[in-house]
């Protein structure tokens, strides 16, 4: 194992959060850390295979290589659905300005740690899976593997599908006010989520195979953790429990796991 693998990919990780703090705590728009969120990881991943791995992207492996172009096209799609609209409006995110308003007076320094600090090591967490494998001498791809990119790609084009049969519900005029409850978010209240978390399985699969693989299950099971409890599903749920309809919607649709609604 190459520990200059994943000594790379923290300090690219820690250095790119710090460079845009400084923006973001400057206009007071923390959001721009999710603006940086998801690029975070491929430049993270490349940065460790440029100065850490003999060889460099030339002497990668089929499964290395997989990996990156993955969290690539994750990242990419990731930027253009959040990052790009987090960068043309002007007022922050609610639930950045909620934790705002919640820290008061301690909201500079609680923001430098919580947003710029904190996650860049959450970053690394949930990367884990593939810096262990770009810290290893490449093999030949298992049948966990080719298991794990079928699942990679199952959770890739639901929470796609999700995200854009909610983008141009929204941009309908006469949608304004209302709760997007057809297609798969007929099957569940948070699919976009759903296909979130099955992707960084499917990333573990693909190394669970590897020596010491089974350790790195951290990084999705942190994942899984942080949409459920923390910043995703839990917050949206507070935050449209009071909307009309929501009650009912919530009766006959799945909070997270996608199934039939109820009748």
């Amino acid at each position: 194992m190459n520990p200059q693998v994943w000594l790379a990919g923290l300090a690219t990780a820690v250095l790119l959060f710090q460079l845009v703090s400084i923006p973001a705590l400057l206009f007071r728009k923390n959001d721009l850390a999710d603006v940086l969120w998801g690029p975070a990881f491929p430049l993270s991943a490349f940065a460790a295979v440029l100065w850490a791995r003999e060889g460099g992207i030339t002497g990668l492996g089929a499964r290395n290589a997989l990996l990156l172009a993955m969290i690539s096209l994750w990242a990419v799609r990731l930027f253009l659905h959040v990052g790009l609209r987090n960068l043309s409006h002007r007022a922050e995110d609610v639930r950045y300005n909620n934790w705002r308003k919640e820290w008061g007076k301690t909201w500079l320094w609680r923001s430098y740690l919580q947003v710029f600090v904190l996650q860049a090591f959450i970053l690394y967490l949930f990367l884990s899976p593939v810096l262990l494998a770009l810290s290893l001498s490449d093999s030949a791809p298992g049948v966990l593997c080719w298991a794990g990119i079928l699942v990679w790609l199952s959770g890739f084009l639901l929470e796609s599908i999700a995200d854009e049969q909610l983008r141009r519900f929204k941009s309908k005029p006469e949608s304004k006010g209302k709760l997007m409850t057809t297609g798969v978010w007929s099957w569940s209240r948070h699919p976009n989520y759903f296909g979130e978390v099955v992707q960084w399985w499917g990333i573990w699969l693909m190394v669970a195979e590897l020596p010491w693989g089974w350790l790195t299950a951290l990084g999705p099971i942190g994942v899984t953790y942080l949409i459920l409890k923390v910043s995703g599903v839990s917050m949206l749920e507070d935050l449209m429990k009071n909307r009309p309809g929501y009650a009912d919607y919530c009766a006959r649709t799945s909070v997270f796991f996608p199934r039939p609604p109820a009748k």
